[in-house]
């Protein structure tokens, strides 16, 4: 009898030690890959935002690296500019300058024709923007929008009496509102062509669409916009030369001035854009560098826009 409980004992331990193995097996065949699994899987994440980081940090060095190499190259023409500013100044003293300024320069002579166009205006700066191209005896171009004080009014008035080419930045200057048809632009063209006709007598014949014919905000097709314009004789000037005054925040004169002597480098007809409105102080303060630089180029015209003028457009068909 006892030699039989003792085996019945022997097969229970048995038979557990048997469980505990079947059950390790099963742990080991089913938990352990899936916690292995797990555990590569956040490795493998964290390799990933480790790669990510590294990507960013090199990318960010690239940037570096060529908003280095841009403000160098113009810090360079700046350096031939100034030079030839202070050679013509000595020529000057010595009664050998040319007395003819460049923006009046034979037709024959010119090679590169700059345009200087200011958006968004008038504002507080427009009068400062106005007494320094009167001091360079230069001409630019001011696209407007449609304001109805005063000051604005005498300010359309002097725009046009000191000789520089008055166009149209539309009335509200509201991209949801003007690009939401074609009949919405019409209205919104018309009240500001008809508002500068009766403040300074000119019917304006240039438009700069608000964000270049390139933006991305209307809601129609831009070129259903060109083929109005077209048909009402109107010409539409985008730009070729960016400040980057229009960034928002805060853009050094510096930077204003370097991007505008490194963009015209390789340009016959250049369009510079800039803004004209309360918070764009330092684009006036760089305005005389610019005018400078460019007075300063060999065969070299500063004009205001006019027939005449070479229309760049980002969309052209």
């Amino acid at each position: 009898m006892s030699d039989k409980i003792k085996l019945t004992d022997e097969r229970r331990k048995r038979i557990k030690i048997l469980k505990k193995i079947i059950v390790f097996a099963i742990f080991s065949a089913v938990i352990l890959p899936s916690v292995f699994c797990i555990i590569l899987m956040v490795k493998l994440s964290e390799t990933r935002r480790q790669m990510t980081d590294l990507e960013e940090r090199l990318i960010s060095q690239e940037e570096l690296l060529l908003i280095m190499a841009q403000e160098a190259e113009a810090e360079a023409i700046l350096e031939v500019v100034e030079t030839s500013i202070f050679h013509t100044a000595r020529l000057e003293e010595s009664g050998r300058r040319r007395t003819t300024p460049v923006s009046e320069v034979s037709e024959q002579n010119i090679e590169r024709r700059i345009y200087l166009t200011f958006d968004d205006g008038p504002s507080i700066n427009t009068g400062r923007i106005l007494d320094i191209l009167k001091e360079y005896d230069v001409k630019a171009t001011f696209f407007v929008v449609g304001k109805t004080d005063e000051r604005s009014f005498d300010l359309y008035r002097r725009i046009v009496n000191e000789g520089h080419t008055l166009g149209m930045h539309s009335y509200s200057h509201r991209y949801q509102e003007i690009y939401q048809s074609v009949e919405a632009f019409s209205d919104d063209l018309s009240r500001l062509q008809e508002l500068l006709y009766e403040v300074t007598g000119v019917w304006c014949r240039y438009y700069r669409f608000p964000g270049g014919s390139s933006n991305t905000v209307s809601r129609i097709d831009m070129q259903d916009l060109i083929n109005y314009l077209r048909e009402k004789d109107i010409t539409y000037f985008d730009w070729n030369i960016g400040s980057g005054d229009a960034a928002t925040g805060y853009v050094s004169a510096q930077r204003i001035i370097n991007n505008c002597m490194t963009g015209l480098r390789d340009k016959t007809n250049g369009i510079i854009l800039m803004h004209d409105t309360a918070e764009k102080s330092s684009t006036v303060s760089a305005l005389p560098r610019i005018i400078e630089g460019i007075l300063a180029l060999e065969n070299t015209a500063l004009l205001p826009i006019s027939d005449d003028t070479f229309a760049v457009q980002h969309i052209t068909n």
